[in-house]
């Protein structure tokens, strides 16, 4: 199990098109999504993200108008508040948590959420490996970039790749 940062970025950006060519070969073959998501739960069980945070520090956070009104409702502010100093445009994702390229999100605090309880959904469901929409194969496409980050990504891609029998 690797959880070194520094290393799952050179072996993420490193193994970028063998994960292209991975993502290839799962969506031409069937294969027991229960199974992999069994490995991304033992891989997620091993890795205490509250430790790493690395997500936080790197991904844009999209907000959808229930995040929003959950976040301000936590906050004790109203959505508009919420919007103007906490969110901003961006042409290809739209609403955003604010982010510095120095700290990350505006609500990180060290390696922690400082709104946990509120946080958004696609936060609560990240890495998106157990918790997710439509199989796992049809989210590769995030995975390959997430695996150059997140160790839970980059191991369970290693362990996806073993437990299919990929040939590198």
């Amino acid at each position: 199990m690797i959880t070194d940062l520094v290393q799952i970025q050179l072996l993420g950006e490193k193994k970028r098109p063998e994960n292209e060519r991975f993502r290839k070969h799962m969506k031409s073959r069937d294969h027991s999504d229960r199974i992999l998501r069994r490995i991304a739960e033992e891989i997620e069980e091993q890795i205490d993200c509250t430790v790493c945070g690395n997500c936080c520090k790197v991904a844009t956070t999209v907000v959808a108008e229930r995040d929003v009104e959950r976040l301000a409702r936590h906050l004790r502010i109203k959505p508009a508040k919420f919007l103007a100093e906490y969110t901003t445009q961006d042409a290809e994702e739209g609403t955003i948590l604010r982010r510095t390229e120095e700290h990350g999100c505006v609500f990180l605090d060290g390696t922690m959420c400082s709104v946990y309880e509120a946080r958004p959904e696609t936060c609560q469901r990240f890495p998106h490996l157990v918790r997710g929409t439509g199989s796992i194969a049809s989210r590769m496409w995030s995975m390959i970039d997430r695996a150059s980050y997140c160790p839970i990504v980059y191991n369970s891609l290693e362990a996806f790749k073993k437990e299919l029998k990929f040939t590198r």
